[in-house]
């Protein structure tokens, strides 16, 4: 009887101890908050990543931090009270502000990175030389356009070698009273490649060269002289994206995030183009976004394990099954998941262009850049 006490006790014993011992380690879990936006969809993409690394890295957890709206407001306040997340996902146009300011670690741009990912990514998230992010994604812009509009009218088809002079040839044949013919918005992303490909740019120095003046003048054209692009009261509260969808418009300049939703919605066939020829040839502006690690955290070795499980080829087709994004990895740009023979036909194109594009040459100061050209630019728009 006393021997059967004694072995109750020593079990009870036994599974106290393993019960402080798993206790013990899920206590010294190392905490890492990771920062991002996204859509539904790109949530519920991430997520499964994470408890995947959190498998294989028993002695990491991951708290994951999802800002839908209002995102670089957001991040601005948590560095400003000191609480920046250890990981932040954060793209080429803000990247410069925190990196001026001393707020995030420099990555070393090792062969681990310059060699699988597109140079031009490495680019677009460094700053004055140095590496600040690892990239997940680039976005570059086409021309989307609409083949029955093109067909119905018997108008050949754009190639990639066509001009801006060949370009409004079409636009004025594509138009009528029912159709516009080329998208138009305000925002400088949507115009910044008539002025690159034009010899011209928008930061001050180049804004007032008169291959930046004679860009702006044929993009308001469209919509002023020529009547090729909606008014501002024509397409009312209607997107761009929405007016294409409505075939109220035959191109539609966008990029690689709209092929989710046109493949879902679209009623017609449609493809895309390079952007026309101008002075300096077919030149976009190339985007890139990342995760970057905060100068602040404390767990930097496992914040930098984390970002690269989540730029690992095996993480990254992930997302690009998807047909939202543009790989930054060079092995899953060229993988079945991205040409994966669904439309747009000529998607190899995005991949194409990543040579012919440029980083966008962004400032410290590239909001207020923007926001004021949005300004001084609202009456010749309009």
């Amino acid at each position: 009887m006393k021997f059967h006490i004694n072995a109750i006790v020593c079990s009870i014993l036994i599974c106290i101890l393993i019960l402080c011992g798993c206790s013990r380690k899920e206590t010294h879990k190392t905490i890492i908050e990771f920062a991002s936006w996204g859509s539904k969809s790109e949530i519920d993409i991430l997520k499964p990543i994470i408890n995947e690394f959190e498998k294989e890295n028993p002695d990491i957890k991951v708290d994951f931090m999802h800002i839908p709206q209002n995102y670089f407001q957001k991040i601005h306040l948590l560095f400003a009270s000191n609480k920046a997340p250890d990981v932040i996902f954060i793209n080429n146009l803000y990247l410069p502000v925190y990196a001026n300011a001393g707020l995030l670690e420099e990555f070393t741009a090792g062969k681990e990175y310059t060699e699988e990912f597109y140079p031009q990514s490495i680019e677009a998230l460094s700053y004055k030389g140095k590496l600040y992010a690892i990239p997940r994604d680039v976005s570059n812009l086409v021309i989307f356009y609409n083949k029955n509009i093109f067909d119905k009218k018997h108008i050949p088809y754009p190639d990639d070698n066509w001009t801006f002079e060949e370009f409004l040839k079409i636009a004025l044949k594509l138009k009528d009273e029912n159709t516009f013919a080329i998208s138009f918005e305000e925002d400088p992303l949507f115009y910044l490649p008539y002025l690159m490909s034009n010899c011209g740019g928008i930061l001050p120095e180049l804004i007032e060269k008169d291959d930046s003046i004679k860009a702006l003048n044929f993009y308001a054209d469209l919509r002023k002289k020529y009547h090729a692009a909606p008014l501002k009261k024509e397409s009312a509260s209607a997107t761009m994206a929405q007016m294409f969808l409505q075939e109220r418009i035959g191109m539609y300049l966008s990029g690689r995030w709209m092929v989710p939703k046109l493949r879902e919605e679209a009623k017609f066939n449609w493809d895309i183009v390079r952007f026309p020829k101008g002075k300096c040839g077919s030149v976009v502006q190339l985007d890139a976004s990342g995760w970057a690690i905060s100068s602040s955290s404390k767990h930097k070795i496992e914040a930098k394990k984390l970002i690269n499980f989540l730029a690992s080829k095996q993480s990254i087709d992930k997302f690009t099954v998807s047909g939202l994004i543009v790989p930054a990895r060079q092995d899953c740009a060229n993988s079945k998941y991205f040409l994966d023979g669904k439309r747009p036909h000529n998607a190899k194109l995005f991949t194409e262009i990543i040579k012919s594009s440029k980083p966008t040459p962004v400032t410290t100061d590239y909001r207020e850049i923007t926001d004021k050209l949005k300004k001084d630019l609202e009456t010749k728009f309009n």
